[in-house]
């Protein structure tokens, strides 16, 4: 290897540099040997001449091409050794290194003592992992009632912390049927009463609660319909609607159609000031409202419309649905085992929908063969097809509101939700009790 002279020799001057020197302790990856000390000092073979500063001592530089000692620099300024005072010799740290690392492991490439900034976790006190006196023993044992309570952070709304002499608040349990019985068994009296009251004592108040419960129907439907993205409009399905049940009650099946139709027209062309976008959803939703409320509560109007029995007529028909109703809740909490439509409605079962036809044939014959003077036989018939068609108008308003995702149509009615939520069994039944009445009463009479 060749190194131009630095101190302005022109002449390359070049060395062969001897292998670093064996260090002065023993290597404990290598195999042990013996082990012999290098030279302290190379000097170029070929240098000329010497350069030497005045009070140079061993250790300093001697020359422009020697190399002073494994542990110093020999280069144009004096260095001196701090702990090398000959070839191969180590004498220990200096009295300004005592107690630093002294291990092979803490030691620089050429043996120097490490810097105390490079190992500063050299003076930390080792952690002795001895037991502590400090720490209480945690016992299993129940505090007592008098110890004072923790701080919890600020308590919710309505909440209290319970103690030995404010017990905790118990939450009463829900019914089977999944509501406040009390409250739906009031409630039902109370909507009893204000249909039967004036159907029997003044009918054409019968026709005026019809309409603001068919008018109650279609907001609770509208409202609900709209979690879906839906918008039919309001306005024009109110007022078709209690058009609608005005036009049975006075003309009869044909003008309960001709209603309908001017519902659905008047709904359509009301949207289109809203413009185009989703247009053919708002209608379709609308469409459903106006035949499910309006039109099968006109059936309703139409047989209390009867010249003579039109108040017994719903009164037969209100009973079928009301033994159905209980008969199936009965059973179904009583012997209750398979369920009848568990993705639709899970407490729903075979056991209550036979107690549902039971008891609603067993009633219906009784009352129309007191009532009508009708055969027991086509009676229980009657309390059948009511009961099922019930059932199966219980069933598509739990269907329509699972789409939804709602749990009731409302919450105006403590106990039964929305009013949709009684009306639902009703509205499928009357229209069958419309056409079975039809058939069996002017028959026998």
């Amino acid at each position: 290897m060749s190194h131009p002279d630095p101190y302005g020799n022109t002449e390359s001057r070049g060395w062969d540099r001897p292998a670093a020197p064996a260090l002065p302790w023993p290597d404990t990856d290598l195999e042990p040997g013996p082990w012999r000390p290098g030279p302290a000092a190379h000097t170029h073979p070929a240098a000329p001449d010497t350069y030497a500063r005045p009070g140079a001592g061993p250790d300093t530089y001697a020359g422009p091409d020697t190399y002073a000692g494994p542990d110093t620099y020999a280069g144009p300024y004096p260095t001196t050794s701090r702990h090398h005072d000959g070839p191969g010799r180590y004498d220990g740290p200096p009295a300004g290194d005592r107690g630093r690392p002294d291990g092979p492991e803490h030691r620089g490439p050429w043996g120097e003592p490490a810097r105390d900034d490079e190992y500063p976790t050299a003076q930390i006190a080792p952690v002795r992992d001895e037991p502590t006196d400090q720490i209480p023993v945690v016992r299993d044992e129940p505090a007592p009632a008098s110890a004072p309570e923790p701080s919890a952070g600020r308590r919710g709304p309505g909440r209290r912390r319970a103690s030995a002499e404010r017990p905790p608040t118990t939450v009463p349990k829900a019914s089977r049927a999944g509501r406040n019985l009390p409250a739906a068994i009031g409630v039902g009296v109370a909507l009893g009463a204000a249909v039967v009251v004036p159907l029997f004592f003044f009918r054409p108040a019968f026709l005026a609660v019809l309409a603001t419960a068919v008018g109650i129907g279609i907001w609770e439907m509208a409202r609900a319909v709209r979690r879906s993205g839906a918008h039919p409009p309001l306005a024009p399905l109110v007022a078709g609607g209690v058009l609608t049940v005005g036009l049975g009650w006075y003309a009869g099946p044909d003008a309960l159609c001709l209603g309908l139709l001017v519902t659905v027209l008047g709904t359509m062309i009301w949207r289109l000031g809203d413009g185009p976008g989703n247009y053919q959803r708002d209608l379709t939703a609308a469409t459903l409202i106006a035949v499910y409320v309006p039109f099968l509560a006109g059936f309703a109007a139409m047989l209390a419309a009867a010249p003579d029995d039109g108040h017994l007529r719903v009164l037969v028909t209100l009973a079928a649905v009301v033994l159905s109703d209980t008969g199936g809740y009965a059973a179904g909490v009583s012997f209750g085992k398979h369920s009848m439509a568990p993705t639709i409605s899970p407490k729903k079962s075979w056991e209550g929908f036979a107690g549902s036809v039971t008891a609603a044939a067993a009633g219906s014959a009784a009352l129309l063969w007191a009532l009508f003077d009708v055969a027991p036989w086509w009676g229980a018939l009657f309390g059948m097809a009511i009961s099922v068609s019930a059932v199966l108008g219980d069933l598509a308003e739990s269907m329509i509101k699972r789409d939804l995702g709602v749990k009731d149509m409302s919450n105006l009615l403590p106990g039964h939700g929305g009013l949709m939520d009684r009306l639902d069994s009703i509205l499928f039944a009357v229209p069958v009790a419309y056409l079975l009445l039809a058939v069996f009463v002017p028959v026998v009479s």
